[in-house]
């Protein structure tokens, strides 16, 4: 009886044991990787990468209120790359401002951003607004109906190549068009590991 009774109970410890298998590292990499693909398709299809991000931040309950703060960083220079000026339709005596920020939620930096735009069509409230304050790009030229397309996606980390999450994620380029379809913007946008600082 004692025998018949181990027979009839080791099926069904077996099946307690499957039922929670142990996680590898590999396996936990790989699912921040389809978390980190998911959130480039939401990117990849929406106008603003402000309001997808307060969306991730409030989803993932980074930060309570959810919202994106651009931290301007003062000083900062760089020259706007010839194939962005080529897509902004400028010539090389356009004035051209540039704006690098960190977009963070909390305490959590979620990208930083080299952002070049075209003073000369923006209206005077945006560009003191852009000069004097952390709002966010998009929040600040919403008004213009922009739409964003995007030149380039780039996946800067694949979960073989790496025991230990890179500080950047994913980059993308894109230029904003007003509703006209006016080229105002250019940015390049790097995604960061901070997105999964994940409670």
């Amino acid at each position: 009886m004692r025998l018949r009774a181990l027979f009839l109970l080791a099926p069904l410890a077996l099946v307690d044991c499957s039922s929670a298998p142990a996680r590898s590292d590999h396996a936990a990499r790989l699912e921040t990787l389809a978390l980190l693909q998911t959130l480039n398709a939401d990117l990849l299809s929406h106008d603003s990468a402000t309001l997808t991000l307060e969306h991730w931040c409030g989803e993932h309950r980074l930060a309570d209120p959810a919202r994106i703060v651009a931290l301007h960083v003062r000083g900062a220079q760089k020259t706007l790359p010839n194939e962005l000026r080529a897509k902004l339709a400028i010539d090389a005596a356009e004035p051209v401002a540039y704006r690098h920020v960190q977009l963070v939620c909390g305490d959590h930096v979620l990208s930083e951003a080299d952002n070049w735009y075209v003073p000369g069509r923006l209206t005077p409230a945006m560009n003191r607004q852009l000069e004097s304050s952390d709002e966010p790009f998009g929040k600040v030229v919403k008004p213009l109906g922009f739409q964003r397309r995007t030149l380039s996606s780039q996946l800067l980390w694949r979960s073989a190549q790496y025991t230990k999450m890179p500080r950047d994620l994913l980059r993308h380029t894109a230029v904003l068009y007003t509703s006209a379809q006016v080229p105002f913007s250019a940015v390049i946008e790097t995604y960061q590991r901070g997105l999964f600082d994940l409670p």
